[in-house]
């Protein structure tokens, strides 16, 4: 038969490691006194490690004329607390040792002043019973000392009596917080010689009840009475088993840093006090994604806001601009350099690189694209802070606008330098320039032949033998030739030029989009990606600190 063996949980190192990340993680994001809790935790885990650990320290904590003194000098077999009756007695906590030896350091760390060795040792070696001052003391140094030996206690047992076990006090302000802290707690109903047996069971019922509700079920809760001695010693009994197992105060850390993970894990806004901040396996799925069409808004508002649709006309325009005064028909052309170039005005030249300084002259962004822009960020941050904690979420949201004062120039810059490759110049203008001029020098040729055949014609010369191409002189052909020539080159140029115009201003399109996109994944996208990260970084140590 197979035996299905219980999965070991990470160990208490670990745990205590995963709170510490978490606890660095979570600094800034959220709550100060959160963050602070775990911290005091996690410190208070490592010293408690350090000192003894063959010593369990179990604190009696409990309401004045509870009888916890009493219960207190019963279980030591020694008159070690003054005991009153109506007014609080105990001010300072003191400890009774049973074989104490090598626990002087820990009682420092304790800050318990009085010491004093118990009665008869028996199987109770190894424990330190600590009289705590009342929890509801009229001063508050008391209640302050209490607060503190509670936090740093191995094993807790609260004393209470019939006529105050029902004290809201005590349980919205101790056993209610302490509900994580099962394993370490006992509940002791003193004084039941004061009541008939049916009346003890009654009280036990209720007070069972109130402590469910408090969240601690399980809980051992042992009637006692500390003057007649009646649950003594099963109280006893009790309390050796924890001190024999030597692992109480692990079971203490074990607790402290469950809960401090869980409250680091709460979510403030959530209206289910029980709620935390852990995604379950569904929400998860919506996380940590890139928000991909909040990140298309993004990259359409900074285009526009950028004035792409200006500078692709520019580009556009320009380059039919330079194609015609570098292969226009050279009688004309220069014409053409009285107009200006689109892409001069917008200064976007060519050696305009990288290394860029300044801005282009494209027109700034009005304030209605100034704002498509800030909702465009903030549906970015809303896309990737979805389904996350409040604090969370409220990290990633200012992640995604931490840079947005720096978009502005950066997405210049990057419009410059993406720009300036539309102003190189194709190589085919380079051979058509030359064509032209060819095409010109013939013309001129032509020109310049005919004027010397008119003068001599003219003067009366004799005319020298006249070539002809056909029926036409080879002067007519040259002069005639070359000026049909030049203009249809002109023409042709013109139209490749246009349609070159075009698919350039289309490149530039989508070089512009592009290098926009980036610009914005890098200034926008990926600083929340990065929050998002952490987050999960962060509900990874959690997870594990909760064990």
């Amino acid at each position: 038969m197979k035996v299905l063996r219980r999965k070991e949980g990470p160990s208490l190192d670990v745990r205590l490691a995963a709170l510490v990340e978490a606890t660095e993680l979570g600094a800034g994001r959220l709550p100060d006194e959160v963050v602070a809790a775990a911290r005091e935790v996690a410190g208070r885990a490592g010293a408690r490690r350090e000192l003894s650990l063959e010593h369990t320290v179990v604190a009696l904590a409990g309401a004045t004329g509870s009888g916890k003194s009493s219960l207190y000098n019963a279980l030591a077999g020694r008159q070690l607390a003054d005991v009153g009756v109506t007014r609080p007695t105990t001010s300072t906590a003191q400890a009774a040792l049973w074989d104490g030896d090598g626990a002087g350091p820990l009682l420092d760390w304790l800050e318990v002043p009085h010491r004093h060795p118990a009665g008869e040792t028996g199987d109770l070696a190894g424990l330190v019973l600590l009289d705590l001052p009342d929890h509801d003391s009229i001063r508050l140094s008391h209640r302050l000392e209490v607060d503190r030996l509670v936090r740093q206690v191995d094993v807790l047992v609260w004393v209470v009596d019939p006529q105050k076990y029902a004290d809201a006090a005590l349980h919205e302000r101790y056993l209610r917080p302490l509900a994580g802290h099962r394993d370490v707690t006992v509940v002791v109903l003193n004084q039941v010689d004061r009541l008939p047996p049916a009346a003890v069971d009654r009280c036990l019922d209720d007070l069972r009840r109130l402590l469910d509700g408090d969240g601690l079920t399980g809980v051992p809760v042992l009637a006692v009475s500390a003057r007649t001695g009646q649950g003594l010693d099963g109280l006893r009994g009790l309390l050796a088993e924890r001190v024999a197992d030597r692992r109480s105060w692990s079971a203490r850390l074990s607790a402290d840093v469950t809960t401090a993970a869980g409250h680091l894990a709460t979510d403030p806004q959530a209206t289910d006090p029980q709620a935390t901040g852990e995604p379950s396996a569904t929400e998860r799925k919506g996380m940590g994604k890139r928000p991909g069409g909040a990140e298309r808004g993004l990259t359409e508002a900074l285009c526009v806001a950028a004035g792409v649709p200006v500078i692709v006309e520019a580009v556009a325009r320009g380059h039919r601009h330079r194609a015609v005064v570098a292969t226009g028909w050279p009688v004309t052309r220069w014409l053409r350099r009285f107009r200006p170039d689109p892409l001069r005005r917008l200064r976007i030249e060519a050696g305009r690189g990288k290394d860029v300084v300044g801005r282009t002259s494209v027109p700034a962004a009005s304030g209605a694209q100034r704002a498509r822009v800030e909702t465009a960020i903030r549906d970015v941050g809303e896309a990737a802070a979805n389904g996350l904690p409040g604090p969370w979420a409220a990290a990633v949201r200012q992640a995604a606008r931490s840079r947005a004062g720096e978009l502005t120039d950066a997405v210049d810059r990057v419009v410059a330098t993406t720009s300036a490759g539309a102003t190189r110049r194709p190589r085919w203008w380079r051979a058509v320039n030359v064509l032209q001029w060819l095409v010109f020098g013939a013309l001129l040729a032509g020109a310049l032949w005919l004027g010397v055949l008119f003068a001599m014609d003219y003067l009366r010369l004799p005319q020298p033998p006249l070539p002809t191409a056909g029926e036409v002189p080879w002067p007519t052909v040259l002069l005639l030739g070359g000026a049909v020539t030049g203009v249809l080159i002109a023409l042709a140029s013109r139209l490749a030029a246009w349609l070159g115009g075009r698919r350039r201003a289309r490149r530039t399109a989508r070089a512009l989009r592009t290098a926009i996109a980036q610009v914005g994944r890098e200034m926008v996208l990926e600083p929340a990606e990065a929050e998002l990260a952490t987050y999960a970084r962060f509900t990874e140590a959690v997870t594990v600190a909760r064990g």
